[in-house]
């Protein structure tokens, strides 16, 4: 079988599997309206005020883009490669955001949710 390719697929350990991501809405997608509500329900609490978790700050649209250092966590009109969508999903394995240990509280998001959430990055992360 000369010419034929039989090694299996390899998923690097840092490179998140995008196969198990939800597909963007395919609506117009508001920040006030339809974003903030699922951040202040299973983000803002940890992520806000003078120490949040990580540096990172999901309170308001300007801290949800800057991100804290030199990695942005969204990265406008590209939903698949911003980080924030990689935690929400569950792709990064002791990463997951909401931590698992804290769902009880802070639901994860949901599918759907999730979409909604790529669907705005995608548009371009505005107001």
């Amino acid at each position: 079988m000369a010419g034929l390719c039989l090694a299996p697929l390899i998923l690097l350990a840092d490179s998140p599997d995008l196969r198990k991501l939800p597909r963007p809405a395919k609506d117009k997608v508001e920040f006030v309206k339809d974003i903030k509500p699922l951040l202040d329900k299973s983000c803002t609490e940890c992520h806000s005020g003078e120490k949040p978790k990580g540096g990172y700050r999901t309170d308001s649209i300007e801290n949800l883009t800057k991100g804290s250092g030199t990695d942005a966590p969204i990265i406008p009109g590209n939903s698949e490669k911003s980080p924030l969508i990689h935690y929400v999903a569950d792709l990064i394995e002791e990463s997951e955001m909401p931590p698992t240990d804290k769902r009880e509280k802070y639901p994860a998001l949901t599918k759907d949710q999730i979409s909604l959430l790529r669907a705005w990055i995608d548009q371009g992360a505005k107001h």
